[in-house]
């Protein structure tokens, strides 16, 4: 694919750039710029990640499957009860509380799937499962690449935990590779559109604990923090986008940040183009109590105990396992199962006015 210039009249915001091999020597200058970038706006540039390729076979693959008919591709539908994995057309969930349709296509491998190939433990068949494609190349794109996600999520994350006070290994605790979780890899697709308006993933914040994302045209846009204004996120050939999700925000009593973001169709110059974006999430097992870890580091009790004296009044213990979390914002997000605006408000995560 011929990616178009970045139209030079569109603004962005910033974001810090963040090497992935500093922070593999633990390079004190680099963890702070890091750590600058997820407690203000929860997004940074990484570069030197070492998946380009991986990503580019991923990409490849993911034309396979969605060059499949409609038909077969829905045989793999990921259903309406709360579960990700598995294939959702475009039009299948909302993207506001007047429940207008997304425009996105994508496919999400488990994490668990991939980790336990050549057994399915999430989708199994029979009635499940992965299209042909993603089968036939699980072994040779699908899991080199879980693997590499994994392994700078969890790099990342150590990171963090350091920072935060925590025990050697705590963050690491809520993310086990044999346990299930949330934790996924995403193929998605967008159609061209002469719309530049259209709305293609509604906003949110993330599920669970750190995205690592992979994109070749514009779309993304974030909403900074006091700001009324959505301002694209320029793609940079070579560089990941990297985001906090929810779960490392409640950990941490919100000093890691959670932001919103939505995702539109490209600007400009880069409009009337498909659209091709992957991801991968990490998301704490599925028994994972999201609350703060006020018991276990005084810089998160710190951060908690000025939150709940700010007009805000945010809490930090949810009351919910990371599974009934995921389950609650991905069912609910679902056209099938609206209702009402309260739909729509029920799939919120942390931006709601307070955590519940």
């Amino acid at each position: 694919m011929t990616i178009p210039a970045w139209p030079e009249d569109v603004p962005t915001h910033p974001l810090l750039v963040i090497d992935y091999q500093l922070l593999k020597k633990r390079e004190a200058s680099e963890i702070e710029r890091l750590w600058e970038a997820a407690t203000k706006l929860g997004f940074w540039y990484l570069k030197n990640h070492e998946a380009d390729q991986l990503a580019q076979n991923m990409f490849d693959l993911g034309v396979e499957v969605m060059d499949l008919p409609l038909e077969e591709k829905m045989k793999y539908e990921q259903g309406n009860e709360g579960s990700s994995a598995g294939y959702k057309m475009a039009g299948g969930n909302a993207v506001a509380a007047n429940g207008e349709p997304d425009t996105s296509e994508f496919l999400n491998v488990a994490k668990d799937d991939a980790l336990a190939w050549p057994k399915l433990v999430r989708r199994a068949p029979p009635g499940t499962s992965y299209p042909e494609p993603a089968l036939a190349k699980m072994d040779s794109v699908i899991v080199p690449f879980v693997k590499k996600s994994l392994e700078v999520n969890s790099l990342i994350m150590d990171i963090f935990n350091d920072k935060l006070g925590l025990r050697k290994g705590r963050l690491a605790e809520f993310h086990p590779d044999n346990e299930f979780s949330g934790g996924e890899a995403r193929i998605i697709k967008n159609n061209a559109t002469l719309s530049t308006e259209k709305i293609a993933i509604g906003s949110h914040t993330d599920f669970g604990s750190l995205s690592f994302l992979h994109n070749r045209l514009g779309g993304l846009q974030v909403l900074p923090p006091g700001s009324e204004t959505w301002q694209y996120v320029k793609p940079l050939e070579g560089h990941a986008i990297c985001n906090i999700g929810d779960a490392l925000s409640i950990f941490s009593g919100g000093i890691l940040r959670s932001n919103l973001h939505r995702v539109m169709p490209p600007p400009s110059t880069q409009a009337n183009n498909v659209r091709w974006s992957l991801v991968f999430f990490s998301r704490p097992s599925n028994s994972a109590v999201l609350r703060a870890l006020t018991e276990e580091s005084d810089i998160i009790a710190k951060a908690v105990a000025a939150a709940q004296a700010g007009a805000d009044g945010k809490k930090f213990d949810t009351g919910s396992t990371a599974g009934e979390w995921f389950a609650r914002r991905i069912r609910n997000q679902r056209i099938a199962n609206r209702t009402g605006p309260e739909t729509w408000m029920a799939s919120r995560g942390t931006e709601r006015i307070e955590v519940v």
